[in-house]
This record gives structure tokens, C-alpha cells and sequence, in this order.
């Protein structure tokens, strides 16, 4: 069993919850259903689970259901066991299916007897739609692909490496050489490998590539058929065209999304619907440019321009194909390779609670990254793939800007911590500590 920060969440849930339902929301093939049941599995004798795409005649019951009392009894009807007050979870899976179910979870938990848990992919995008969400009555739990220590544990890597990592990380002081080395060769497999679960598996079963990307090729067919399914049908040519332009996209110098890379697209307000379903389907992940690096970052955001990244590293590295691969895993990318490891800090940024946003302008140049912690302090990243890290001029005029409201300047690269003037050099896999509380 791969070990997964999320179940820390649900144990959270179940010792300090009143009258809520637990949601699990994420992409699909992120291992929602797998954890939700191994979590089930340790802390309930009884388990009622309802998969709405498998069980047919479930889905349509419970469609049919008119009001919470009316839908409890059609569960009693067809559930796979007696639900057994006090010690029963009703597991309902693949919940996009069937959203309004989730209107109702309000008077079932306050009927309480049994635990509630629901989950489903494209919930970012169905639960917009229905009648009343029970806001108050439901505890929310994002997954993400596994991130990068999520990674390293499946790998056999102890957890008591990244405290040494944190420790370094607080005090500035450089990670041991035979670790740091160690730590890059596991960032570099991670780098094609990814964080799919099934992907990871398959990797650390033969130590080979190969099957992990026919279940990589398998993922994101998966992602273009749910497009077909779900998306409104006006939109799906353009959103597959969105997606399918990702990685292209990332190998420009800038990173920025091109509107015109669209056939008939000059502006973002006709595409901004379909943009916004890929984001709320967790199938990519938006960084919005700020006009200046001034708290709160929220109000200087630009959604006109951004940069669009893949949710998964190893989806984005599977499009590149082998060659690509063998220079990603002998860190020799080639220059335009840069999107690739901003994608993996965005990946990484993303799950650990960060808005993502980067600045750009012609006086001061591109920071990559512009963070807000929840203290309100900014820092300002730059991410570096070769080996000029020490070379970062937006970085320097930025700090110079008497007007910004930088607290700190990294860049993440293939180095050791260090720190010259003001800007401290980072290991690039020190993104996975990077955590906004």
C-alpha cells in the first residue's frame, strides 16, 4: 500500500467531525476510492459502498430519490450490507454521477447513526450545478497526485531523510552530499515517473518504464474521454485542443499560454469557459500572472495571461517521448526542457496549499513563482533547470524594487542550499517541504 499524506486527513475528520460528510474531490486514477477504502477498512466494521458508474441500478434509485428519508431507504434497498448505527460508513463513489445526492447530505448527517463519505472526479466542475450545497455539512478533502516525498517513501526512502531535509531547510545549512546526490537520482525517476499511483506500482515492480507509460497513455485517455462525456458539447473540441497544446506550450521560453495557438482565438473571454473546466477538473493546473508582487496578491492577479500546467509530471513527460526521458533522467535536460521543472514545483506548490502565480514584466523580467504565505509574507522563486542557476536577473531587479513586497528570493535548482546576498539557492526537490500552513 503506497502510504499517502491525504489518509492523515480523513483520521482528522473522523476524530473531530460533528455533522459532516466526508468529500474527497481530485482527478481521476489519483487513488481517491483506494484510500477512501483502506481508511474504511480500519475504522469502521461495517462498509456500504455504492459505485455509481458500475452500479447501474444504485445510480438510478437513487436518482429517482425525492428527499433525504426517501434515498436512505432506497440505500437500505440495495446496499451490499446492514448499515449498523454507530459503527457504518456509506462510502458513495463516483458521486459526479449523481451530484444531487450531495443536497441531501445535510439531513442524513444531522439523522446521523452512520458516517457518510463521497467522492468522484470532475466534482470541481458537476457540484457547480446543483440546487443547494449543504455549505458547513461537508469536510473537503483535495488529493493530488502523490507528491514528491509521497514518491521517495513508495521508493523505500525513510521518512526520517526529510526531517533532516526540514532541518537543513530552517537552518539554510547545505543537505549531506551522499543524500543530496541520492535525493536527485529519486527526483530524476520522478520526473517520468510521476505521481499516478498505479504508474508508481508498475515502475517499482520490474524497476522498468514501460508499463508505467501505457498506464500514463492510459490516464490521459481517460481524461479525453471524460472531456467527451462531460464537458458541455459546444465546448469539447476546444477543451481537448487546450489540453492536447499544454506541453507545446510549456516548451516556449516564456511558459505562457498562447490564446492565438487556438485556431480562431484572439481573445481569452473565447475560451475562458473551457479553461476554466479543465482547472475545475483538476486535469491542469492555472498560474495567473500579478501586475506587481504587492500583498495581497489576489487583487493584482491577471487572469488574461497565465501559464497552464500538467497535474501530473509524468503525464507531461510521457508526451515528450524516450529521448526527452533519457536526458530528464540523467539530468542533462536540453534548454527548452524548463517547462518541465516548473511544472514540477507547480505540482508541488499546488498540493501543499499555494495559489499559483508568477510576474512578468519588460523592466523587470519573469519571476516564475510569486508565493503568499497565509502570514502574508512574499517570496519570489525562480526555477532553473541548467547549470546557470547563478544567473537570474529578474530576480536581482526585482529585489531592487523598493516598492515590492518581497520577504524572500530562492531559486530552486540542481544544487545544494546555499545563499548568496539575498537569494537563497535551493535543491529543486526542496519544493516537496514547501508547505503553505
Amino acid at each position: 500500500m503506497l502510504k499517502r499524506k491525504a489518509m492523515e486527513r480523513f483520521n482528522f475528520w473522523k476524530q473531530h467531525k460533528t455533522k459532516q460528510a466526508l468529500l474527497v474531490t481530485g482527478a481521476r486514477q489519483i487513488g481517491k476510492t483506494f484510500l477512501i477504502r483502506e481508511f474504511a477498512k480500519s475504522n469502521y466494521d461495517c462498509i456500504i459502498e455504492f459505485n455509481l458508474v458500475e452500479n447501474t441500478e444504485a445510480r438510478e434509485s437513487f436518482k429517482n430519490a425525492v428527499n433525504a428519508e426517501d434515498l436512505l431507504f432506497r440505500m437500505s434497498l440495495v446496499g451490499n450490507g446492514p448499515m449498523v448505527p454507530g459503527n457504518t460508513i456509506v462510502f458513495l463513489d463516483e458521486i459526479q454521477e449523481c451530484p444531487e445526492i450531495v443536497t441531501f447530505i445535510k439531513f442524513l448527517v444531522e439523522k446521523g447513526g452512520c458516517d457518510y463519505a463521497l467522492s468522484g472526479s470532475l466534482l470541481g466542475v458537476e457540484l457547480e450545478n446543483i440546487r443547494s450545497y449543504p455549505v458547513g455539512y461537508i469536510t473537503e478533502v483535495m488529493m493530488y497526485p502523490l507528491d514528491f516525498e509521497e514518491f521517495c517513501w513508495a521508493a523505500g526512502q525513510s521518512s526520517e531523510v526529510f526531517d533532516l531535509l526540514g532541518e537543513s531547510l530552517s537552518n539554510k545549512t547545505a543537505v549531506p552530499d551522499y543524500v543530496h546526490r541520492h535525493l536527485l537520482n529519486l527526483y530524476h525517476r520522478y520526473l517520468l515517473v510521476g505521481g499516478m499511483p498505479d504508474a508508481i506500482v508498475a515502475y517499482l515492480q520490474d524497476n522498468s518504464l514501460d508499463q508505467a507509460r501505457i498506464i500514463q497513455n492510459n490516464i490521459m485517455a481517460y481524461y479525453k474521454s471524460d472531456i467527451s462525456k462531460y464537458a458541455p458539447k459546444e465546448d469539447r473540441l476546444v477543451i481537448k485542443n487546450i489540453y492536447d497544446l499544454i506541453p507545446s506550450e510549456l516548451l516556449r521560453q516564456n511558459r505562457r499560454f498562447r490564446f492565438s495557438s487556438i485556431e480562431g482565438v484572439k481573445r481569452y473571454t473565447q475560451i475562458q469557459d473551457q479553461f476554466l473546466w479543465l482547472t475545475k477538473a483538476n486535469v491542469a493546473l492555472p498560474s495567473f500572472n500579478i501586475r506587481a508582487p504587492i500583498m495581497p496578491l489576489l487583487v493584482n492577479e491577471q487572469h488574461n495571461l497565465f501559464k497552464l500546467f500538467l497535474s501530473d509530471i509524468g503525464l507531461l513527460t510521457c508526451m515528450y517521448g524516450r529521448q526527452v526521458s533519457l536526458n530528464l533522467l540523467d539530468g542533462k535536460p536540453v534548454t527548452a526542457m524548463g517547462g518541465v521543472y516548473e511544472n514540477f514545483v507547480a505540482q508541488e506548490l499546488m498540493a501543499h496549499g499555494f495559489k499559483l502565480r508568477y510576474f512578468t514584466n519588460k523592466k523587470i523580467g519573469e519571476l516564475d513563482f510569486v508565493l503568499e504565505r497565509k502570514d502574508g509574507s512574499i517570496i519570489a522563486i525562480e526555477v532553473k533547470s541548467g547549470n546557470n542557476y547563478m544567473t537570474h536577473a529578474a530576480l536581482a531587479n526585482a529585489l531592487q524594487a523598493k516598492s515590492y513586497d518581497i520577504s524572500e528570493a530562492w531559486v530552486l535548482a540542481e544544487t545544494n542550499i546555499h545563499k548568496r546576498g539575498e537569494v537563497t539557492y535551493l535543491p529543486i526537490y526542496l519544493a516537496s517541504l514547501l508547505i503553505n500552513e
